[in-house]
């Protein structure tokens, strides 16, 4: 089975350690552990991550240049990419023994220009603020700022992935059986010219939807949606919240979940699954038994059990 295994934040960062690679490495550590099992029951793997803490941190490293020295989104994308994907790497070859080649790959994921994202900037990057340093922060730099949780947070456009140019080249690796790791990120946004030629733009693309796309292209099995969360609930911040197990796309899209964190990622799991493949959503540690319908929810089209 070819998987496509999304890491949410909390493969590289709980809310509130610090932001060190030291911190970063023994989250990631874990998460390996986790996808290796996925690898030793004969799957091939796919991985992808985000990278919101990341790149918001090197913007604020930016802001000590010039504003027309610092570095666009893409770019700053492009380096969250390689460091992360470094890590995740590392430690998966160490968790692998080494048996299998692993490769990260900088994957450019194309976006409409006229993507109404852009006007209306939503995705959270960088550290949590309280509100009043926040502001502050955001009337000095020209951010745009939102509530996120009892914190505020800067927020950039996040327009829908639209192509992955690069999908050539991902196939390629996995003919050659490589365990991958791409669309860091939701991937390094970019636009392409009437000439088609590409060039990065000012954002920053939704993990879970570029995943998703990715898992389409790639003609996947199965989609994981990996958090700090063992499944969607019903009912959410209710007394009456219950795990929803298996359900089919239409079902899924009824429930009412919070839009800024799992809405995205149920959103995501109920394209994938319109197209016949299986999503999963639930913890990281879980990864294997959510594929086998041992934990999690499970979104399919064929599903039969609801609840």
């Amino acid at each position: 089975m070819l998987i496509v295994a999304a890491l949410g934040g909390n493969a590289l960062l709980k809310r509130g350690e610090p932001l060190t690679a030291e911190a970063q490495r023994t989250n990631v550590r874990k998460a390996a552990t986790s996808l290796a099992e996925l690898v030793r029951a004969g799957h091939r793997l796919v991985i992808t991550h985000g990278n919101g803490p990341q790149v918001g941190l090197l913007a604020l490293q930016g802001a000590a240049y010039k504003p027309e020295e610092a570095y666009p989104l893409d770019v700053l994308g492009a380096e969250t990419g390689g460091m992360i994907g470094y890590m995740i790497e590392q430690e998966l070859e160490n968790a692998l023994g080494h048996d299998r080649p692993v490769a990260t790959l900088l994957t450019q994921v194309v976006v409409d220009p006229n993507d109404p994202a852009f006007a209306h900037p939503t995705k959270f990057i960088g550290p949590v603020y309280d509100k009043a340093e926040a502001e502050s922060r955001a009337a000095a730099a020209g951010w745009q700022i939102a509530a996120d949780g009892d914190k505020w947070r800067r927020v950039v456009p996040s327009p829908a992935p639209k192509e992955i140019p690069d999908m050539r080249v991902l196939k390629l690796l996995l003919d050659q059986q490589v365990v991958i790791i791409c669309t860091g990120g939701g991937g390094i946004p970019v636009l392409r010219r009437n000439d088609g030629s590409m060039t990065g733009v000012e954002a920053v693309i939704d993990k879970d939807a570029a995943s998703a796309l990715l898992a389409r292209e790639l003609d996947a099995d199965a989609l994981l949606l990996l958090t700090d969360v063992d499944a969607v609930y019903r009912d959410f911040g209710k007394s009456t919240a219950t795990p929803v197990r298996t359900v089919t796309p239409a079902q899924a899209r009824t429930l009412n979940v919070p839009a800024g964190s799992m809405g995205p990622k149920v959103t995501a799991a109920c394209d994938f699954a319109d197209t016949g493949g299986i999503s999963g959503i639930g913890r990281l540690e879980d990864a294997l038994a959510i594929l086998e319908a041992r934990a999690g929810t499970l979104i399919t089209a064929s599903a039969t059990r609801n609840g």
